[in-house]
């Protein structure tokens, strides 16, 4: 076999090595029901924060705990081992990476989406063009 021959084959090699390494560790999306028939299995659950109860940050224990349902409306207390995020009051919706547990799910990572300021200010400018002129 020729140098080029070998060099070709290993490269292929590689680029199937990080293909299947990149499908292995993509996350799926989930509810929080089938995340706890897997325990301790990272998923990801999209949900909305539930702004009626209590929502708790504790910095000495570097903890945040809340109450979110997911897209099937069912509700979990959620552990959060780090810091709040800025405007976690306002997420519209919440992508959480993490596992099941006995006493609730485990929030490795957050991602909100809040409110957009574009969304506020065109709400704003669409009042103004609708109001009767005198």
């Amino acid at each position: 076999m020729k140098k080029t021959e070998i060099i070709l084959i290993l490269l292929v090699a590689v680029i199937i090595g990080v293909i299947v390494s990149l499908t292995y560790n993509a996350s799926t999306y989930i509810t929080f029901t089938d995340a706890e028939k897997q325990m301790g299995k990272e998923f990801t659950v999209i949900g909305a924060l539930n702004k009626d109860k209590e929502i708790l940050f504790e910095p000495r224990l570097n903890v945040l705990t809340f109450y979110a349902s997911d897209s099937l409306q069912n509700e979990r207390k959620v552990y959060y081992y780090d810091s709040k995020p800025q405007d976690f009051e306002r997420s519209e919706k919440i992508t959480m990476t993490g596992f099941a547990t006995d006493s609730g799910f485990t929030a490795r990572t957050i991602l909100m989406k809040c409110p957009s300021k574009y969304n506020e200010q065109q709400s704003i400018e669409q009042d103004t063009l609708t109001l009767p002129q005198l």
